[in-house]
């Protein structure tokens, strides 16, 4: 039988090839890549040679990540402040990046790559947006039981600055949401606390999540606004 990559391909020429944090695959995954990278091929066990010219290959990493956190910032800062800094934040970010990149794989493997992405830092909206998506999926699964979410503002930026990491991003944040608000969502359907045609407020209080069922009309039809 061929192998899992090279017999992907052999089926599906046209293809996207996503290899994440590259920088801890084995040394024969480096050595199999160049081939590819170089000769557009890669011979499966049997020896087959399958075609690789019609595929993309991304590859993340994770390296100089520690470098971002020691020297970045989260985008918390006043608008006009962030957008002074974050070009210049950004130049330097990058320079040290492409110094570790070249520290940690070989020349000739970086010379292949036909180009080096580094992205910027999430901002405090974008993070809130991604807040706003990952809620939605929990809003969609009350709404089954007709129940409403209904977060503060407060309650967003909690769970944005306490799900965001610099050297993970948002990866963090639906687990955040998974312990701070299902678990307790759930504990609470099961003991009756939440009925269906009300409310939950999810709030902060003394910096902590604080969920609340709101039973009358007018609580909900208040805070409707809510995000």
């Amino acid at each position: 039988e061929g192998g899992q990559l090279t017999e992907a391909v052999r089926r599906k020429s046209y293809s996207v090839i996503l290899l994440d944090e590259i920088e801890k695959a084995h040394p024969e995954a480096f050595n199999m890549l160049l081939q590819i990278m170089e000769d557009g091929n890669l011979a499966d066990a049997k020896g087959r040679k399958v075609d690789f010219r019609n595929t993309i290959i991304i590859m993340t990493s994770n390296v100089g990540a520690e470098q971002i956190t020691r020297d970045m910032t989260l985008g918390f800062a006043f608008k006009e402040d962030a957008e002074k800094s974050q070009q210049r934040e950004y130049d330097t970010m990058r320079e040290k990046v492409m110094g570790q990149l070249k520290q940690t794989f070989r020349p000739e493997f970086l010379n292949r790559i036909d180009a080096v992405i580094v992205f910027h830092s999430l901002t405090k909206e974008q993070i809130r947006e991604i807040v706003r998506l990952e809620l939605a999926r929990v809003r969609k699964q009350l709404a089954e039981q007709d129940i409403q979410l209904l977060v503060t503002d407060e309650a967003m930026d909690l769970l944005g600055e306490r799900g965001y990491d610099h050297t993970y991003g948002a990866r963090p944040l639906r687990r955040i949401i998974q312990n701070l608000i299902e678990d307790p969502l759930a504990e609470g359907l099961l003991n009756s606390k939440y009925q269906p045609g009300t409310a939950v407020r999810v709030d902060v209080e003394d910096d902590l999540l604080k969920l609340e069922p709101i039973e009358t009309e007018a609580e909900t039809e208040a805070l409707a606004g809510v995000p």
